[in-house]
């Protein structure tokens, strides 16, 4: 008996397990996917002739920007899930947030690079622009607990678009809101701080039970950690750089940074401690 042909009709012809994506007619690419062109031809330089390190500058504070809608995105979602009384999700979304802040601090190396005179060269061109009006870092802020409706009012050049996403963020829940929903829905009471701190200590004292919430508060406690961590990073940075010198758009640099570092977005957590 001779082989016969298999019938075609109604059979899908096999798959090729190594598909050539970028060749099979798509129009796709890394570039067009990641807009690469329009990407690089985002840093401007504004000194002329160009400064060699402007470049660095400009490079690095656009980085940060990027982590920064990054971290927005993961921390909505972690606020979001916390609300509906999910413990897990958000601490997995909150391990993602300390990489990403872990990554800020050691990006600070990269500038670090350029000396003070080589900053003096371009530095005089950026007023009155300044860090302090990052709107996403704000926002970061804001999501994490720390939130100053006066910001909105102080800073100057903000778009209409802007401000209303910092007024949005004053306004909506925080993280920590968040979290005391989700240890509302596992029963304890939250309303007053006596009955906030009677809950923690019953959660640290069995994690057998409540691994999860521990966790949770664990994990809100090194994004807060991580974030200081940053800000000190940061005053270390500006004082190399500039000083005791004011920052470019008028606040009192190194200075202003310090008093921020001891900025804590959850201090009850950290008043457990000293409970335990």
């Amino acid at each position: 008996m001779t082989d016969q042909p298999l019938p075609t009709s109604g059979i899908n012809p096999p798959t090729d397990p190594t598909p050539r994506f970028g060749e099979q007619g798509g129009v796709l690419t890394y570039g067009s996917y990641l807009r690469i062109p329009q990407l690089l031809d985002q840093q401007h330089p504004a000194s002329d002739p160009e400064a060699h390190d402007e470049l660095l500058f400009i490079t690095i504070h656009q980085v940060y920007e990027l982590w920064f809608k990054l971290l927005l995105h993961e921390l909505d979602d972690a606020r979001d899930q916390m609300l509906t009384g999910d413990a897990y999700v958000p601490r997995v979304r909150l391990s993602r947030c300390a990489a990403i802040l872990r990554v800020l601090v050691g990006q600070v190396d990269v500038i670090d690079t350029m000396t003070p005179q080589d900053f003096l060269q371009f530095r005089n061109r950026l007023a009155p622009a300044s860090g302090f009006q990052s709107v996403q870092f704000r926002e970061v802020e804001f999501i994490s607990g720390l939130k100053d409706p006066g910001y909105v009012n102080r800073f100057r050049g903000l778009t209409p678009e802007e401000k209303d996403r910092l007024v949005r963020r004053v306004d909506e829940p925080s993280l920590w809101d968040g979290f005391l929903a989700t240890l509302e829905q596992a029963g304890f009471s939250v309303k007053t701080a006596d009955e906030r701190l009677d809950a923690y200590r019953a959660i640290a004292r069995d994690r057998a039970r409540f691994g999860a919430l521990w966790d949770l508060a664990e994990a809100l406690v090194e994004h807060d950690q991580l974030l200081s961590l940053w800000r000190a990073r940061h005053v270390l940075m500006a004082e190399r750089q500039i000083g005791t010198k004011p920052g470019t758009g008028g606040s009192a640099g190194g200075a202003y940074l310090r008093s921020r570092v001891e900025l804590r977005c959850y201090p009850e957590l950290w008043e457990l401690r000293s409970m335990l």
